[in-house]
């Protein structure tokens, strides 16, 4: 089960080498990983879910290793979050500077330079050469929640108008924003007012050309919202949650336009596709777009809670002083993490890496459809790729597939994740520090569970 190819790869600066390698030695759970559940189920509340049910003490390039020795190739980062990898030798570095230097002082009660630092660094990075202002939080659904804010603030307007399949977070206003009932929203309402809903872009189920889907989802605005009414357009350039649907080309684009016209706020959020995961440092290079606002998260700290608003300069500053913050957001131990992994991702070679992976994933992947119709469809960029799986001669989504599929995966060594609004969806979302060996080893794994399905 080994991948000998594969290289291995520092679980710590100056740790011991972490092989590379898929193993198992008991059965999936394993006696350890059974002991932690039922610990769990007596202490923890059971609303938080566990998908793979192992109990994890290492990880680190392509692999986890859980408390009974078994290691398993990791085609899902956290959901995005590890790109760099499981303790990256210079976040690991960076972090146990600042560890030893001050844990916390809450920057809007004492500053530090880590905060405006990382500030910088998007500022620099994300689409467009205007001048740009960022505010830090600590998760994807708060730097969501604070976008909208600065959009109403900006604009002095209310509505805010998302997609069917879109995921934007778990707090009360963004489950709002969010399309999915089960489980985010089921029995949690009632929600925040003034979001309104309109059709995604969807070509493998609606059939519509980009300016086609724009046009149907602009009307339904302009005659359900009114433009004069609309704080906000919030989207995911790539939709992560709601099954990786990639808009057909130049829907994107007419939305930006539109908002533009309208002085509308244009929101991407790069929560999931941001920080080198499709092939560009963020999803909207892709379509050429450059969003008012930019959301990111996950990936941008190599595993530490960070997030972050970074938008226009006349839309940022039009917040009066004290109206954004929050006593850990922007942490400093935070921050080190991101300012490291900032720097792997543009002198590490990893835009270029993640486009690498895509082309296996999407390679492998397209190669299987064409063998098996329940493969409805494959799509993604870079290293956020995914297959929908469908009854082969109705085209309904088949979720049971899906499932049964992730199972087989973690029984016999690998990690992959489910998506999708009808559950249908097995996403592909591995770290950048992941070798091809491992990646194809794994995704045949993933294949296998489809043959054996």
């Amino acid at each position: 089960m080994s991948s000998t190819a594969a290289p291995s790869i520092s679980a710590a600066a100056g740790g011991p080498a972490l092989p590379q390698e898929r193993r198992l030695v008991t059965a999936v759970p394993g006696p350890r990983s059974r002991e932690l559940f039922e610990r769990k189920s007596a202490a923890v509340a059971a609303g938080v879910g566990v998908a793979v049910p192992i109990a994890v003490v290492a990880a680190g390039g392509g692999v986890v290793v859980d408390a009974d020795g078994n290691s398993f190739v990791d085609l899902g980062s956290g959901i995005a979050v590890t790109s760099v990898g499981n303790a990256h030798p210079g976040v690991v570095a960076a972090v146990q500077e600042q560890v030893a230097a001050f844990t916390h002082t809450c920057f809007t009660i004492a500053a530090y330079d880590g905060y405006v630092a990382v500030a910088e660094a998007l500022n620099r990075l994300t689409p467009g050469d205007h001048e740009k202002r960022t505010a830090l939080f600590n998760s994807g659904a708060e730097a969501v929640e604070n976008a909208v804010k600065i959009a109403r603030k900006h604009t002095g307007r209310q509505a805010v108008v998302v997609f069917d399949h879109a995921y934007h977070g778990r707090t009360n206003l963004t489950m709002a924003l969010t399309a999915k009932n089960q489980p985010y929203k089921n029995g949690f309402g009632p929600f925040a007012p003034e979001v309104y809903r309109v059709p995604m872009s969807y070509p493998y189920r609606d059939g519509l050309s980009g300016p086609e889907a724009a046009k149907r989802a602009i009307t339904q605005i302009e005659k359900q919202v009114g433009a004069e009414n609309t704080a906000a357009v919030l989207i995911e350039p790539i939709q992560g949650e709601g099954g990786f649907v990639e808009p057909a080309p130049g829907f994107l684009a007419a939305l930006s336009e539109w908002t533009t016209a309208n002085g509308v706020v244009f929101i991407a959020d790069e929560v999931q596709t941001g920080f080198a995961r499709t092939g560009a440092m963020f999803a909207s290079e892709h379509e050429g777009i450059v969003p008012d606002v930019v959301t990111t998260a996950k990936g941008m700290a190599g595993g530490l809670p960070l997030s972050a608003v970074t938008g226009r300069a006349d839309i940022m500053d039009s917040v009066h002083a004290g109206g954004l913050g929050g006593t850990y957001g922007g942490n400093p131990v935070a921050c080190a993490a991101a300012l490291a992994a900032i720097e792997a991702f543009e002198h590490d070679g990893l835009i270029d890496r993640a486009a690498a992976i895509g082309a296996v994933l999407l390679g492998r992947l397209r190669a299987a459809q064409t063998a098996d119709p329940r493969i409805g469809n494959v799509r993604g960029r870079g290293a956020m790729v995914a297959i929908e799986l469908v009854d082969p001669v109705t085209g309904e989504p088949d979720a049971a597939l899906t499932g049964s599929i992730v199972r087989y995966a973690y029984e016999h060594g690998v990690i992959a994740l489910t998506a999708g609004t009808y559950g249908n969806v097995v996403r592909f979302l591995p770290p950048l520090a992941i070798s091809d060996d491992l990646l194809r080893e794994g995704l045949d794994v993933v294949l296998e569970g489809l043959a054996a399905a």
